[in-house]
Formats: C-alpha cells, structure tokens, sequence
C-alpha cells in the first residue's frame, strides 16, 4: 500500500509540474504576443467587417494582447469622411492612412481603391515590421493578404488570415471574370502560396472550410472555422412601443420586416421584392437600411412597380444600431445561391441579439438552414421563393406569440455560441497556435544549422 501511494504521489506531482509549466508556457505567450492587425475597414466606416474588427481587438485587449491596428481613412460609408491619424482604443493603437474613392460604387473603382491601401500597408509593414511578432490580415481588400506573405518571405514575420469572402471565386460566380482567365489562374496560385506559408487561416463558416480546402488540400489542419458574432450586452430587446426609432419613422403600428446592412451583389434582394408585391395590400412595412450595388436596383424596381410597402434609410451610425435592429417584427438575412459557402452574412448574428425571428434566403444546402433550426428562431427559404417568405410572414404577423418565443430562442442560442468574450477567445487560441508554431519552426531551424 505505501508503495502504491508512494507511485501515486509520484505521478501526482508529475502531472501537476507539467500542469504548471504547460500554463505558465501559455502566460508567457500570451504577454510575448504583440499583434498587428491589417485591415481597410475600422470605425467610424460603418463596414460589417470593421466594426467585428473593432470588437476583436478591444477584448483581445482585456485578455492582455498588445495590439496595433493598421487601417485606412473612412471610405466604405460613412458620416464624417475623416477620424484621427493616430487613435487610442484602450490600450490598442490605431493608425490611419489616407484613403482613395476613385469611382467607389464600381467594381474597377474598389479594386483600384483596395490596391492602393494594399501599396499603403506594405510600406506601413516596411517601416514597422519588427514592433510586432504576428500579423492578422483580412481579405478587405480581397488581396490584402499577399503583403503577410510577403512580410513571412523577407521578414520571417508569421501571419494569419481572415477571409471573409473567398476571392477570386466570388469574381467568378457572379461572372465579373472567368475562371480560365490569365488573372484567375494567377490569383488561385497566389492565394496556395499564401496559405501554404500562413501559419492559421480562419473562415466563417462550414461550408467556406470545405471551399478552402477543396482549392488547397495542404491546409485542412490550419483552417478553423470561428463564426462572426454580436453583442448580446449591447443589441437588447427594446419593445416597439418603447423605441424612438420606431416612433420616428412609424413603424410601431405596422407589422414591419427589416432588412439592415449591405445590399451587396452577393445578397438576394429579388426574393425579397416577389415576397412584397404578395403583401402589397396588406398592413407589412418593409424596411431596408444601408447601401450597397443593388439599393440602387431595388429602388427603380419598387418604384416601376408602385410599391407604397418600402421605406429606405441609409446606414446608421454605431449608436443607433441597437435601436434600429429592434424596431422591427422580423429580421431578414439574404446569401444569393451562386455565392453559397463564398460569404457569409454577419448580419445573421445581430439578427440574433435583436430578439427578434428571423428569416433567411439561401439555398438548400446552405449551413445557415442548420444554425436556424437548431435556434429554432425563425425560417429558411429557398431562393426565388417569395410567395413562401410571404406565407411566413403573414404567419408571424397573426400569431405575435409564436415570433416572440422564435425571438428569445435566437437570442439565447447566440448567448450560448457567438458572443464578443466566446469568439475572442477562438481568436486567441489560433494567434497563440501561430505563435507556438513559429517558434517551433524557429528553433527546428537553429538546430538544423
């Protein structure tokens, strides 16, 4: 027996020195980890993207991170067209570099926007390279990426990506380019190379991991899937009668549908058209807030048709989100079906604190069918389905029970995945991985000379 207890105790403390130096390792990196996050979209720019960004990096903040921000002028949509050079969030530094709008509702006009901020933070990089240990990049602009891989190549400065949207295959399904195209063939070898060397690639959703995958085999272990998230703290239910934005624009009385964020080429704005001309005549307020390459389109088509059912508004400053989300009766979310598993809406998420059901367009097999009825907080159509959307939406509008309890469903379901303190969390264990990783490689390397 005192021999056993002798072995047991033994392997106790084994296991809690490992225990130990395994966390204290941990610490360590954490502190050492000095990030520097590329991105062209930040607040004040009212871009999705940024204001994730924005989040991201103020709770890596509280987790100790030292992070510094390299962004650009506002230049997406905008208030105020100028923020400061040099800005502090906390601990977080922010610089700002000047900004182009060079036809900026057109594709060639935001591609040639995109490649001067690209230009921009690579001298940024040149000049600054060695104040951090690990990059974040985002595909905003679509290649941006290409400066960390350049950065690891001359540098040996590791990096990880964000993609948000898989370039050059959304170009191609909605046609801009083709697929056998000289600049197609470039960009899908280009982007191998940036992954092949990216020491963590993070994706939003599924079905974005299996397309990562399918173009570059190699990677599958160094993609994670971290979906995008909302604040539950700060997009609260706020009923209608209680909501100023509500009463300014009317929309307490009227059973109202809201559609808020990008009307981009890659949503499906028609369904929604079909489904209010079912409702014409009916008491459904439609509301669509923010801009995008298709607000204009819709627009004409609303006014050919002589629907009184729309109200447009622009995008709304930060302030106002948590009240402009929840001045509604449902929230719609759109992913047009050739750009399936290429974007995901982040709207979804906000959606989701909002309280309110949801309704989304999408193909068959899209993942967001899954999220929404394992939330069991409203439903999923097919694309080009109005009269079902409008089906649905009549259902809700006399059954004001059954949208409650599919509200308060979506919102505890996002409390329990996709909360600011859950995702930065995610976040961290892949930029700690990354760090890990290169100074295994590191000293691999040291050991071999």
């Amino acid at each position: 027996m005192r021999l056993n207890e002798w072995i047991n105790q033994k392997l106790f403390l084994s296991i809690s020195t490992q225990l130990e130096a395994r966390d204290q390792h941990s610490f360590k990196t954490q502190k050492s980890l000095k990030l520097s996050v590329i991105t062209q979209f930040f607040p004040p720019d009212y871009a999705a993207t940024g204001q994730l960004i924005e989040e991201l990096v103020r709770h890596l903040d509280q987790q100790g991170i030292d992070v510094e921000v390299f962004t650009s002028q506002p230049g997406y949509a905008f208030k105020s067209a100028n923020a400061p050079s040099v800005e502090r969030l906390g601990r977080v530094r922010i610089q700002r570099s000047r900004t182009a709008q060079l036809w900026p509702g057109r594709i060639r006009g935001k591609a040639i926007n995109g490649v001067l901020y690209t230009l921009r933070a690579a001298l940024y990089l040149i000049r600054n390279w060695r104040r951090s240990n690990l990059l974040l990049l985002t595909t905003a602009p679509p290649f941006l990426p290409v400066i960390g891989y350049l950065a690891y190549i001359f540098f040996r400065l590791p990096y990880v990506c964000i993609l948000y949207d898989l370039y050059p295959d959304i170009a191609i399904a909605l046609g801009v380019i083709s697929k056998h195209n000289w600049m197609t063939r470039f960009w899908q070898k280009l982007n191998k190379q940036i992954w092949l060397n990216a020491k963590g690639i993070i994706v939003l959703s599924p079905g974005m991991k299996q397309q990562v995958v399918a173009n570059c085999p190699q990677i599958a272990d160094k993609v994670s899937v971290i979906h995008s998230w909302a604040d539950p703290e700060w997009i609260m239910p706020i009923a209608k009668h209680k909501n100023w934005f509500a009463w300014k624009y009317n929309l307490v009385k009227k059973f109202t549908v809201l559609y808020s964020g990008n009307m981009g080429r890659c949503h499906d704005i028609g369904t929604i058209l079909e489904a209010a001309q079912y409702l014409q005549d009916e008491p459904v307020q439609f509301v669509c807030i923010g801009g995008g390459a298709k607000r204009s389109e819709l627009i004409e088509q609303v006014k050919l048709l002589g629907l009184s059912n729309f109200l447009f508004l622009p995008y709304q400053d930060q302030q106002v989100l948590p009240y402009s989300l929840t001045a509604c009766d449902l929230s719609l979310v759109s992913v047009d079906a050739s750009t399936e598993s290429l974007v995901v809406p982040s709207k979804l998420y906000s959606a989701l604190a909002s309280g309110r059901p949801i309704a989304v367009i999408c193909s068959q097999d899209s993942f967001l069918r899954e999220m929404i009825a394992e939330a069991n907080c409203g439903g999923t159509f097919d694309n080009g389905d109005g009269q079902s959307l409008a089906q649905f939406i009549r259902l809700l509008r006399n059954d004001r029970q059954l949208g409650d309890r599919m509200g308060r469903a979506g919102r505890q379901y996002l409390r329990s995945h996709f909360t600011p303190k859950i995702i930065s969390k995610q976040y961290l264990d892949v930029l700690q991985k990354a760090i890990l990783t290169e100074g295994t490689v590191t000293m691999s390397e040291s050991h071999t000379k």
